[in-house]
Formats: structure tokens, C-alpha cells, sequence
């Protein structure tokens, strides 16, 4: 963000797009190169906001001939670049929260065989798609001469730049951008809650007796509100590498126990059911929503041609994706069978310890990390709301906002205390929004209407992923509504 000439930079976390902030429209110093923010300083991908929205918007049209020789990489002042491992690791852990532990019950609701060949499908759908909004940054960049841009930023510009019919929605696209990310961010909130609170409660009611999972959402409140008072995101660099330790040892111990005297094939249906499927589909996205950490992670490399390819960094991050929710889910189901929960963990079995232990160590790793969820709906709200008050009194609106805002996604989850729905729902509602229709929509305006490919193929191709996108959140939302409504369909 330009300020006096000089740049403010800002760092988001986990799965975390990339947000825009308005600065000065007065403000008309030419880009210049800046400095970026150390990724490898968090095991979270960082957003770095280059450039205001005013300076992001300024020119149209398509890339001239000078365009074309400007190459956005070149003019990045990368003060700590990124190596290609550096950027996987991020990627994967961009990738791999709560979802990978629902992956089992998506495939109890498409089945072993469509879940099998479903997740990969899915998977190569979300990386394609993430590879669109990597070309569209890359040619709105020439085309506004600056080095990198946002998630909102991009979609801003494709609009801006595009048929002149849609450049008065520029702004709304932009908004709608932001609104979603924050439905995104407090689902996952939400989700966090609950998971924490049945997991717990689980273990507690085994050895004791068996108390209300609100009380334990109840519990978590006050420590939840404190831990979310802590503004700089550095605080909570330790905070998330601690619980990245205890997701893979849980993640390990669970693979324990599912590989564990597999049953036969025959034993689980192949194909669930038309009517669950939609279940799966927004369980499955919600577990592969990680576009928002794509371009801050291609933005911050040392070497971004090395991101895309056949064998680039995106490529290899999210076949091991794929293939590690296709194996929890695979042999999740396989193992437990109908009887699978909403997360895998609380499947294992209670008798044991080291299964009790899997349980509280997955319950505190999720806890942490909540914060890193929380920060991009504070980016979002935050100023604007703090907007309201004078500067003296902004340090308590502040407070008060996110103490609100956690009261907000605590409320969410006392009221629907479910876990497989909400994962669901969220996925179906906001993930499919970013991961699936988005991207192809922004592609579609920003190479409008000589580059779409002979016969516009790339322009059916995109409308088929928007339809599938489309598709996959109405009839999700409603079966993930459906289910929460009446838990025993």
C-alpha cells in the first residue's frame, strides 16, 4: 500500500486470500520496486499488500506492446525471497487443516469408489483453477505495470480493465471477494470451535460423564477471547508452529490406527447415494480450499517461473494433497465404515490411550490455531470499522470488535454444535465460491474477447467449472441446511 510514497506491508495467515486496502486517491507516485515480508518468519503463507487499490485500477483495456515486455517478477524487491521448499511447505499447510479429518465422512457420502475418483477429480479442478488466477495476476500486472496483486486486487482489475458493460462492477466484485473470504474465515472459526469442544468432550464423558458439548464451547470462551486479543500476527508465529507439530503427530497416529486390519472393499458401499453426494461435494471443497494462499506464496518466491508447470511447486504441492485426503478419506471409510464420524479422530478407538491422546492433542492444535483463522476477517472488517471513532478511541473499538466477533462464531457454533454439516455447509457456501466460480469468472472478463482460445474454448471450458461450481453450492447448501435442520436424515 502506498503511503507518502513508501509501503506499508501487512502479513495474513493460514488459507489466508489476499486483501485489499484503499489508500490516498491522491496519492499518484509511480510503483516502485518494495520490499516483502519473510515468508519462512511464519509457517503460515503471508499476504503483502503492494499496492493500493486506487493505483491498482488505474489504466484499462488490454496489454499493449509495452505491456508485454514488463515482467512483474522482475520488478519484485524480494527483501527475503522464498526457495521452491520453502514455498511447498507453505502450501501444504495452506491446504491441510480440519478438512483432511472429515475426509472419511465425505466418502461415507459419495462412497469408496466415487469418493476415490471424486477427491482426485476435485483436486485436479481446484488446481486448474488456481493456475487461472496465477495467468490473471500475471497479465493484469503488465497490464497495470506493477509487481504483484491481490486476490480482491485481481479480480478489481480484471473488471476494471475488461468489456466496458462490466467495469461499474469492479468495485462490487471486489466486495463480494472480501465479503466471502470473511464467510470463509469465521466458517472456519466455527468449525474450530466445534471441533475442539466434541473432541473434548468425547474423551471427558469416556472417564467421567457425559456433559452437553455447549458447556465446553462455554469453556473455551474466555480463553478463546484472549488469545485473539493479540494484534501482531509474530506473536502467533510459535503459537502455530507448536500446533503444526501436534497436527502431524495426530495426523500420524490416526494413520496408526486406519491402517490397522483393514476390512475388505465389499464391506462399504461404492456409491452412496445421489441424495448425500452434494454432502461430499462441500465437505471435499471445504478440504481443498486453498487458493488464498497461491499468489502470496508465487508473489514472495526467489524463483516464481519455478511455481507453475508440469512439475512446478503448485503442481507437486497438490498431487500430495490430493493424495493424503484421498488416502485419510479412502481408508478412513474403509476402516470405520458407516459408522465414521464427522472427524476421523473421534472414530478411534476409546479404550485406548494413545487414541484418547490423539484426540486432545488434534483438539489443542486446532485451538491454536484459531488465531490464524481470525486474522484476515479482522484485515477486512477491522478498518472499516475502526473507521468509525476517533484514532484515540480506535485501541478499544478494536478490542471490542474482535471480542465480538469470537462471541459471533461461538454463538454459531452453541447453536449448531454439528460438526459434519457445518464443514459442509461452509464448504458449499463460501469455499466453492472462491475455489470454483471465481477464478474462471475473472479469467473469462480479464482475456475477453481475442484470448480465450480457437472456437472459445477456454470460454465453455470456464462456464462448465462455474456450473459444476454453481451446482455444487446450491445443492450443498441445501443438504448441508437439510442436515442441520434434522440431524437424522
Amino acid at each position: 500500500m502506498i503511503n507518502g510514497g513508501h509501503y506499508e506491508i501487512k502479513e495474513p495467515t493460514e488459507r489466508q486470500p489476499l486483501l485489499g486496502h484503499s489508500s490516498d486517491p491522491s496519492d499518484t507516485e509511480p510503483i516502485q520496486a518494495i520490499p516483502r515480508p519473510d515468508l519462512r518468519t511464519s509457517p503460515e503463507s503471508a499476504l503483502v499488500d503492494v499496492q493500493s487499490e486506487e493505483d491498482a485500477s488505474a489504466g484499462s483495456g488490454e496489454s499493449t506492446d509495452i505491456d508485454r515486455y514488463y515482467n512483474p517478477a522482475q520488478h519484485r524487491d524480494l527483501e527475503h525471497p522464498t526457495s521452491n521448499l520453502d514455498t511447498l511447505i507453505h502450501l501444504l499447510k495452506g491446504n491441510i487443516g480440519t478438512g483432511i479429518l472429515a475426509m472419511p465422512d465425505a466418502f461415507k457420502n459419495a462412497g469408496l469408489y466415487v469418493g476415490l475418483f471424486g477427491t482426485m477429480i476435485l483436486g485436479a479442478i481446484c488446481t486448474h483453477c488456481m493456475h487461472m488466477l496465477v495467468k490473471c495476476s500475471h497479465e493484469l500486472c503488465r497490464r497495470r505495470q506493477v509487481p504483484s496483486l491481490s486476490f480482491s486486487e485481481v479480480c478489481y482489475s480484471a473488471f476494471e480493465t475488461g468489456p466496458i458493460g462490466l467495469r461499474k462492477y469492479a468495485l462490487l466484485a471486489r466486495q463480494i471477494i472480501n465479503i466471502f473470504l470473511c464467510i470463509t474465515q469465521l466458517g472456519f472459526c466455527c468449525v474450530y470451535f466445534v471441533f475442539v469442544a466434541v473432541n473434548i468432550r468425547d474423551v471427558v464423558a469416556h472417564y467421567y460423564e457425559e456433559i452437553s458439548v455447549r458447556y465446553y464451547l462455554l469453556a473455551m470462551l474466555i480463553p478463546m477471547i484472549s488469545l485473539n486479543l493479540l494484534k501482531n500476527l509474530k506473536y502467533l508465529t510459535p503459537v502455530s508452529l507448536f500446533a503444526s507439530v501436534l497436527t502431524v503427530s495426530g495426523l500420524a497416529v490416526t494413520f496408526h490406527y486406519m491402517l490397522h486390519d483393514l476390512p475388505k472393499t465389499n464391506t462399504v458401499n461404492g456409491f452412496a447415494g445421489w441424495s448425500t453426494l452434494p454432502l461430499y461435494f462441500g465437505t471435499a471443497i471445504y478440504a481443498f480450499e486453498g487458493i488464498g494462499v497461491v499468489l502470496p506464496l508465487e508473489n514472495n518466491m526467489k524463483t516464481p517461473q519455478d511455481f507453475g508447470g508440469p512439475f512446478g511447486v503448485l503442481n507437486t504441492g497438490m498431487v500430495i494433497v490430493a493424495c493424503l485426503y484421498t488416502s485419510i478419506g479412502f481408508f478412513g471409510y474403509l476402516k470405520y465404515g458407516d459408522s465414521v464420524k464427522g472427524s476421523i479422530t473421534l472414530s478411534l478407538p476409546p479404550e485406548d490411550i494413545l487414541a484418547q491422546s490423539v484426540r486432545l492433542i488434534m483438539a489443542v492444535a486446532i485451538f491454536l490455531s484459531y488465531g490464524l483463522q481470525f486474522y484476515v476477517p479482522i484485515n477486512i472488517v477491522g478498518p472499516w470499522f475502526n473507521g468509525f471513532f476517533r484514532s484515540e478511541s480506535q485501541r478499544f473499538s478494536d478490542a471490542g470488535l474482535r471480542i465480538a466477533l469470537v462471541v459471533f462464531t461461538f454463538l454459531l457454533a452453541a447453536i449448531i454444535p454439528n460438526l459434519a454439516p457445518i464443514i459442509s455447509l461452509v464448504g458449499a457456501v463460501s469455499s466453492s465460491t472462491l475455489a470454483l466460480i471465481f477464478p474462471p469468472l475473472i479469467e473469462i472478463v480479464t482475456f475477453w474477447p481475442n484470448k480465450l482460445g480457437t472456437n472459445y474454448w477456454v470460454l465453455w471450458k470456464d462456464v462448465a467449472i462455474m456450473i459444476f461450481g454453481i451446482l455444487g453450492f446450491v445443492f450443498g447448501t441445501y443438504s448441508s441446511i437439510a442436515q442441520i435442520l434434522n440431524p437424522d436424515i
